[in-house]
């Protein structure tokens, strides 16, 4: 796939202007964009950027990190707490977030979203307040193995870091990770089912594959 240069703010305007274009699949009031990409990505300061656009353009946003739906640390840490396999598959309540995220932004549906359901850090329930998305409002859900989940995005953007940029961005106490990025590279291709691809090798000057 070709990609070309491109600065973090003429991404974030590109990307803001054709989640204004693109239709919600169903025909419902709420967009649902996927921010795919590993923590060295910094998927969510990509989300920051791109709500501040959309408020810009009248549109109201929430990002919502998938780190904030972790399963309990028994079942993650069933094998191990550094299995790579089990970070890959078994770490994140897809679950939930069908139901308490995607759910309520169903045509039809109440517009009140569950913001997280576990702290990641003490592995208890955070028990926050539903957050109401009005109508045209935007959801920016980000973070690792979005893609291949069935989740009903109407726009995904992947941000991908080569392997060797992978492992230099990534914490010497996170490397044990980085065999599950591997595999989700093989099973979910980077040219594959993405409305765009990233490239942030060098955070200062990502390139991009834009819209097709």
């Amino acid at each position: 796939m070709r990609l070309e240069a491109i600065t973090w703010e003429r991404l974030t305007d590109a990307v803001a202007d054709e989640v204004l274009r693109t239709p919600v699949a169903g025909g419902g009031p709420w967009p649902r964009v996927g921010l795919d990409g590993p923590p060295a990505a910094r998927c969510g300061e990509f989300a920051e950027r791109l709500g501040e656009a959309l408020r810009l353009r009248g549109r109201d946003s929430l990002a919502i990190g998938t780190d904030g739906f972790l399963r309990p640390a028994s079942l993650r840490y069933e094998y191990g707490r550094d299995d790579p396999d089990a970070y890959y598959s078994d770490w994140f309540d897809t679950g939930t977030l069908r139901r308490e995220v995607f759910g309520p932004l169903e045509p039809g549906g109440s517009g009140l979203v569950l913001p997280d359901l576990r702290d990641p850090l003490t592995d208890r329930a955070t028990r926050s307040a539903r957050v109401a998305l009005p109508a045209g409002g935007v959801l920016l859900l980000y973070g690792p193995f979005l893609l291949g989940q069935w989740f009903p995005f109407d726009l995904t953007v992947r941000i991908r870091l080569s392997e060797g940029a992978l492992r230099r961005r990534t914490a010497a106490e996170e490397q044990w990770t980085l065999p599950a990025f591997r595999r989700y590279e093989e099973e979910v291709p980077p040219e594959g089912a993405v409305d765009a691809l990233v490239r942030a090798d060098d955070p200062r000057h990502p390139a991009w594959s834009g819209f097709h």
